[in-house]
């Protein structure tokens, strides 16, 4: 037969986003769960200050970012997209670096690792509020069940709320911060590609982090070990530059909210990674604890499985296919979005 023969010929069936979608986010949560124990072992012992290791891996990131957008000739964000971009950088650029460098230097990994638990449970109410996702409700259930587990953990650890010292503080104010910025950083990695909207919020945020570099090498020159050096190499360019490039690729593609849930695993890698790397001692509590989120997880993710609600006025379907589109190969954003849209014309209707 022909090669063109409708008999021999194979049509190509593209990765459904439900498969591909949370297939990112594992990776990067793979990526980010080592995060914690290597910012534990670079403050250690006084070699490295917070402050310095929270900026200058920022700085690092940078380097590789500004490179790619440089080589790959990206179109600068328009408009609103910078103030967008701006809340990505203050939350996983400038907050989550600076809350859990400061934190960890009073709390073990392990601790730290499940009261971040509660980021998932953020990400997606905070998706929710900016995209219109309608999650079954099976879903929120599972999410409420993980943020009790995490807090739970949390409160067990510190003898009770009045025992909630400036460690737990520090680190709920950085599931705040980068919840919103995972939520913003998902809508905008389908307007601008996943690793052009790290990038761009990486250069937004040079300036400062670069400043706050200088001054933390002026107050404490850093002296680090060979382990820290290395541990401090994997901050910058992995957990601030390459597992961000699958996280919002995994959130653009979505649904966010159930894509979100798949961060709840994070807390048992990173319990292997510091009982491993740190020799931290895994208590019953703490494996208990990291089960119950595990469990939630795989609750929420599995809701994704389901019908979703379809939109008010909106045909049975479409409406999720609007919001998972992903801009192609390119990054940027296609004629119908709205910010970079040069004229007021509606979008085309979906067929």
């Amino acid at each position: 037969m022909k090669d063109h023969s409708s008999a021999t010929h194979r049509r190509h069936v593209p990765l459904s986003p439900a498969r591909t979608g949370p297939a990112w986010g594992l990776l990067g949560v793979a990526a980010f769960s080592l995060t914690v124990p290597l910012t534990r072992i670079t403050v250690a012992e006084g070699g490295m200050s917070p402050l310095f290791v929270a900026c200058a891996r920022a700085v690092v990131a940078t380097v590789l970012a500004a490179t790619a957008l440089l080589v790959t000739r990206r179109p600068l964000p328009r408009g609103r997209q910078w103030i967008r971009l701006g809340v990505v950088a203050a939350g996983v650029v400038a907050g989550f670096p600076l809350l859990t460098s400061f934190a960890l230097t009073m709390t073990s990994a392990g601790h730290s690792a499940v009261v971040i638990a509660l980021l998932p449970a953020a990400t997606a109410a905070l998706a929710v509020l900016r995209t219109g996702e309608r999650p079954p409700r099976a879903f929120w259930w599972a999410a409420a069940a993980g943020a009790v587990a995490a807090v739970g953990f949390a409160v067990f650890r510190a003898g009770g709320f009045a025992g909630l010292h400036w460690p737990d503080l520090l680190l709920f104010g950085a599931v705040v911060a980068a919840a919103a910025a995972y939520a913003e950083g998902g809508l905008l990695s389908r307007e601008l590609g996943p690793w052009q909207t790290i990038s761009w919020a990486l250069v937004l945020s040079a300036p400062p982090m670069v400043a706050l570099s200088g001054i933390a090498i002026v107050i404490q020159p850093p002296t680090g070990s060979p382990t820290q050096w290395a541990s401090f190499a994997y901050l910058g360019v992995v957990s601030m530059f390459l597992g961000f490039l699958a996280w919002y690729r995994g959130l653009a593609q979505g649904p966010m909210a159930q894509v979100s849930q798949i961060q709840l695993v994070q807390p048992v890698l990173t319990l292997g990674w510091a009982a491993l790397l740190l020799g931290e001692s895994l208590t019953w509590s703490t494996a208990l604890g990291a089960l119950a989120v595990v469990a939630c997880a795989a609750g929420a993710v599995r809701t994704r499985l389901g019908r979703p609600e379809p939109e008010a006025g909106t045909p049975s379907g479409s409406g999720a296919a609007v919001r998972d589109a992903v801009p192609p190969a390119g990054g940027t954003a296609g004629p119908g979005t709205a910010e970079q849209r040069s004229d007021p014309a509606p979008a085309p209707a979906v067929r």
